[in-house]
């Protein structure tokens, strides 16, 4: 199999976010705030295809950069991750890979990070599928740096321009994306 350029990757997951999971009408976004469209990013990130995608572009983005590992708050990390850490032992560059929970369990071993240990003074990278307004990325930017891994940088499939890449800077977070809203509907 012919390996693909990331901008192969990029514009077949651009197509597919534009034919499946790009949806107009009236919604509550998990910010709270309301719009006249929503991107669902699973609708993609569960997919063979989608997930291959998505994976593949995060992980050469990664090649890069001084992690060890990339994670995300549940639920829009984690198919992400799932996807990252299988590619990340295809190709012999293992990334540890681990979710965030919005609290910690109050059963079982009572923990707010799940994945394998993460040491103090560690550096990781924050994925998620769409930012709004960053809010999800910086609760668990702070719940990793309470155990003193370092966080400095996110990537999300589509930022959605209303906010998340300024709020997240003066958190001390850098925030990349694949894509803006803008390259799935130029009107947005």
């Amino acid at each position: 199999m012919k390996k693909e350029s990331i901008k192969e990757m990029k514009v077949r997951l651009l197509d597919l976010l534009k034919k499946e999971a790009f949806k107009r009408g009236n919604f509550v976004l998990s910010s709270g705030k309301t719009s006249n469209y929503y991107l669902d990013g699973r609708v993609i990130t569960l997919t063979p295809e989608g997930a291959y995608l998505v994976g593949s572009i995060i992980l050469q983005l990664i090649k890069d950069m001084d992690v060890i590992g990339a994670g995300g708050p549940t639920l829009g990390a984690d198919p992400i991750v799932g996807a990252l850490a299988v590619l990340s032992h295809i190709e012999n560059f293992p990334v540890k890979t681990f979710i965030v929970r919005k609290t910690a369990k109050e059963h079982g071993m009572q923990r707010q990070l799940e994945g394998p240990q993460l040491k103090e003074g560690e550096r990781v990278l924050l994925v998620d599928d769409v930012a709004t307004t960053g809010k999800a990325l910086i609760e668990a930017k702070e719940a990793l740096e309470r155990m003193g891994v370092k966080v400095e940088r996110a990537i999300v499939i589509v930022d959605r321009n209303e906010g998340a890449k300024e709020y997240l800077a003066k958190a001390g977070l850098a925030l990349d994306s694949i894509f803006t809203i803008k390259d799935i509907d130029k009107d947005l």
